[in-house]
């Protein structure tokens, strides 16, 4: 399977009526925790392959993947495929989905060593990249939308 030039980040969570909760990974190869992450093959769509990285990643198996509006760009150096994808591929995007698992149980994969279930705040404080934080932001903005007006975003 060739590796298609654009990554997904995956958001496994469960709404209740005391807030959002996350379900964060911690990376088995760097000492870094963030949500399922993972690159698109063949002719994926990335809706298609954020279902199967968080079945993959996680062992959630879903039909439906929110699409979030927050992205970003990647250096395409960060991946053993970069020689294979076309010489003007520098960049490529990171879409956002999120994943609603009710009360499916986690079964992490050996990319990762642990899990766990995590308010918006103590995510906010274990998450290493922006690019996770801004879509927690903007999920947890979807489901628990607050007054509108400037405002710290991860406060």
């Amino acid at each position: 399977m060739a590796r298609a030039p654009y990554q997904v980040l995956v958001l496994p969570y469960r709404n209740h009526a005391s807030g959002l909760e996350v379900a964060v990974f911690h990376r088995a190869d760097y000492d870094l925790w963030q949500f399922v992450s993972g690159g698109g093959e063949d002719d994926e769509t990335p809706e298609t392959a954020a279902l199967r990285e968080v079945s993959e990643e996680a062992g959630v198996v879903s039909q439906v993947a929110m699409r979030l509006d927050s992205m970003t760009m990647i250096p395409a150096c960060w991946f053993r495929c970069w020689p294979q994808w076309p010489q003007d591929v520098l960049l490529i995007p990171e879409h956002a989905f999120a994943v609603d698992v009710g009360d499916a149980e986690i079964e992490i994969s050996t990319e990762h060593h642990a899990f766990a279930w995590l308010s918006m705040d103590a995510a906010m404080e274990r998450l290493r990249f922006d690019s996770n934080k801004n879509a927690l932001w903007e999920l947890n903005e979807r489901l628990h939308p607050r007054p509108r007006g400037k405002r710290p975003a991860y406060a």
